[in-house]
């Protein structure tokens, strides 16, 4: 079983007249569990849902794949509204409500990150603290966020309490500006967590370990968006190491086998419009099984 702390959301998806928007349940903590779910990994989610339309709308569609919901109260659902570029890369502006002061802990293996994190960092951290195992993605939203040197203090803190990150270049060229993100990584690596996983987009992810360190590109697929398609690849992660029995040792993953699964669940991912990860049948035809 994987907990998984953070926010759950509605996407609210431009279309190419910039007037029209598309509603997809969303909030990348909520999209890491539904990937889990549909990748067969047992997940639940602790999240704002409110007793509203969108709210039902999300709630049905993670219930659907299976992830047991644990509801922190609240009265609206949050949204995210996003629009795509010529390459189908997003951009966002949200209207989100975190509140919550005091999350019940969570022995195990826990998940968090993203807005969560960020609006309510204390919290967060005590449940990570708490946590046997931690994943951790920071997915900076710099729309949200304070000033960089504020928001790098924060981050790098929540790093230590982790035990895997998993980070995009570009919350790294936000976060350090100019910074080569293979360095980023490893001096993340010398903070705490025992693997450190960035995405390059286009170009595959970089993953380091204390003993080893590579690149692996991605498939080629054709983008529809890349909305959900880091939180697809953390769960291809995740997924990957839960049936490796290594989500308590991660640096001990063949890397190479790793990244091309958590690559291929994104690909897929990309390839859809809105945060629709794919199920492991659907992985499976496309690569390697999982271990």
């Amino acid at each position: 079983m994987i907990n998984v702390l953070g926010e759950a959301l509605v996407d609210l998806i431009a279309g190419r007249d910039g007037r029209t928007f598309t509603a997809h349940p969303g909030g990348s903590p909520a999209n890491v569990a539904l990937g889990l779910a549909r990748l067969g990994v047992p997940a639940t989610l602790t999240t704002h849902l409110g007793d509203d339309l969108f709210g039902a709308m999300v709630r049905a569609h993670l219930e659907q794949s299976g992830v047991d919901i644990r509801a922190l109260p609240t009265r609206d659902t949050s949204l995210a509204f996003a629009a795509t570029d010529e390459q189908g890369v997003a951009r966002y502006d949200f209207r989100v409500t975190w509140d919550a002061e005091r999350i019940p802990p969570a022995r195990g293996f826990l998940h968090t990150g993203s807005l969560a994190a960020l609006l309510g960092p204390a919290a967060v951290e005590a449940a990570m603290a708490a946590a046997d195992t931690v994943s951790y993605d920071p997915n900076v939203r710099p729309s949200l966020s304070g000033p960089v040197a504020q928001e790098r203090e924060r981050v790098e803190r929540q790093v230590s309490l982790a035990d895997m990150v998993k980070v995009s270049e570009e919350d790294l060229a936000w976060l350090y500006p100019g910074a080569d993100p293979h360095a980023t990584a490893r001096d993340w690596l010398d903070r705490g967590p025992r693997l450190v996983v960035v995405t390059l987009g286009a170009n595959g992810a970089h993953a380091i370990t204390a003993s080893s360190a590579l690149d692996r590109p991605g498939p080629r697929t054709t983008v529809v968006d890349t909305v959900g398609a880091g939180d697809a690849f953390t769960a291809g992660l995740l997924a990957w190491l839960t049936e490796a029995d290594l989500l308590a040792t991660p640096a001990e993953a063949d890397l190479p086998a790793l990244l091309d699964f958590a690559n291929a669940v994104a690909a897929i991912t990309c390839a859809r419009a809105g945060a629709n990860p794919p199920t492991r049948e659907e992985v499976g035809r496309a690569t390697n099984p999982l271990p």
